[in-house]
C-alpha cells in the first residue's frame, strides 16, 4: 500500500472513530431503525436524481448496501440504544476485520494461511473476554448485536469488492453513493413495524426545535463525513487492494472511538475490557496483515523481471489473489484471466 493510500486509510480511521460520538448523540433523539433509515435517505434522494448508476451488477450493489447499510447499522444502532457503550461498540464492530478475511476466503477465494486462522482464533478469544466481562456488569445482548453488525459490515466489504472486480472503470464514490439507495426502504419499513409508523417522524420534527439541533448536527456529520467521505475513501481502497489488505486499517478505529468516548462521554472501560480489546486488535491484525504480506509477495513474484515494484501503480481493480503460487516467469497478461475467474467462477 502506498504512503498516500495509508494516509487515506488513517483519515477514514479518524472520521469513523469520531462517527461513534455522532451516533450516540443521534440515538439520544431518534429511534435506531428510523435513524439508520434517515441517514441513508438523506443521501439516496439526491443520488437517484443526480448521480449516474455505476455499471456494476445489481446483485453486488444490493449485497454491498444490504451488508454495509442495512445489517451493520440495524444491529449497531440497536446495540447502542440497548446500552452498548460507545467506545466499546467502536471496538466490537471491528470484528468485521476477521469476518472479512473468512468471507474473502469463501467468496473471493483468497487463501487462508495458518497464521491467519490463528489470528482469527485469538481475536474471537478477545471478543469472548469482552462478552464475559459485559455479562458480569451488564447485559450481554448489546455485545452480540454489535458482533452481528460487524458481520454485516464484512458482507458489505465483500459486496463492494465483487462489484469493483466484476466491472471495469468503476467510480468508487459513485458506487458508495449508490450503496445508500439500498438501505432506506427496508429500514423505514422495519422502523414502522417495530418503532411505530409515526414515532420517528415526530422525533424528526422535534429536532428542528431549540433543544433538538444536536441531533441534526450529528446527522450531518454521519452523512457528510462518516458516510460519503469515509465510505467513499474506504471503497477506493477496497477497489485497489485485496480485502485482507484493507481490513487491518479498521482495527485503528476503536483507538479513536474509545479515546473520544473517554474524553467527551466520560466512559471508562473496565481493565478486563481493555485487555480483551488488546487481544482482539492483536489477533485481528495478525489475521489480516498475514494476508497483506502474502498479497505483496504474490505481486512481486508476478511482476516482470527487472521491474521496479516500488514505482508501480496499484493493483488493477479487476485483480484478486490467485489460488496458487504464481510462476515468476508467467506474464501479467497470463495471470489476470486467472484472477478474474476467482470472481466470476
Amino acid at each position: 500500500m502506498t504512503y498516500r493510500d495509508r494516509l487515506i486509510g488513517l483519515t477514514v480511521v479518524l472520521l469513523w472513530g469520531l462517527n461513534f460520538l455522532a451516533i450516540r448523540v443521534g440515538l439520544d433523539h431518534f429511534p435506531p431503525f428510523f435513524f439508520a433509515a434517515l441517514r441513508f435517505a438523506v443521501i439516496a434522494v439526491p443520488v437517484l436524481l443526480l448521480v449516474p448508476r455505476p455499471k456494476v451488477p445489481w446483485r453486488w450493489l444490493v449485497l454491498y448496501g444490504a451488508g454495509f447499510g442495512v445489517l451493520q447499522f440495524a444491529f449497531l444502532f440497536s446495540a447502542m440504544r440497548a446500552g452498548m457503550p460507545t467506545g466499546l461498540a467502536s471496538l466490537v464492530l471491528q470484528s468485521s476485520a476477521p469476518f472479512t478475511v473468512l468471507l474473502g476466503a469463501v467468496f473471493l477465494r483468497e487463501r487462508l494461511r495458518p497464521v491467519q486462522l490463528l489470528g482469527i482464533a485469538v481475536a474471537m478469544g478477545g471478543m469472548a473476554v469482552i462478552g464475559w466481562d459485559r455479562a458480569q456488569h451488564a447485559a450481554l445482548l448489546p455485545v452480540l448485536l454489535t458482533l452481528a453488525g460487524g458481520l454485516g459490515w464484512a458482507f458489505g466489504n465483500i459486496g463492494s469488492r465483487l462489484a469493483v472486480a466484476d466491472s471495469e472503470g468503476v467510480n468508487p464514490l459513485h458506487l458508495t453513493l449508490w450503496m445508500t439507495v439500498v438501505a432506506p426502504l427496508p429500514m423505514f419499513a422495519l422502523s414502522a413495524l417495530t418503532e411505530g409508523p409515526s414515532t420517528g417522524w415526530r422525533d424528526l420534527a422535534d429536532s428542528f426545535s431549540a433543544t433538538g439541533w444536536p441531533a441534526l448536527v450529528a446527522l450531518a456529520y454521519i452523512v457528510l463525513l462518516g458516510t460519503i467521505a469515509g465510505s467513499g475513501l474506504w471503497t477506493l481502497l477496497m477497489s485497489r487492494y485485496p480485502a485482507s489488505t484493507v481490513a487491518p486499517l479498521s482495527l485503528l478505529v476503536p483507538v479513536v472511538g474509545i479515546a473520544a468516548s473517554w474524553a467527551f462521554l466520560h466512559e471508562t472501560p473496565t481493565v478486563l475490557s481493555l485487555v480483551g480489546a488488546v487481544v482482539v486488535i492483536g489477533g485481528a491484525f495478525t489475521a489480516t496483515s498475514a494476508g497483506c504480506r502474502a498479497a505483496t509477495l504474490a505481486d512481486a513474484a508476478a511482476a516482470p523481471e527487472g521491474s521496479d515494484m516500488s514505482a508501480s501503480a496499484p493493483p488493477p481493480t479487476s485483480g484478486l489473489p490467485i489460488q496458487r503460487e504464481p510462476d515468476p516467469a508467467q506474464s501479467a497478461s497470463d495471470v489476470r484471466p486467472i484472477q478474474r475467474a476467482a470472481v466470476t467462477g
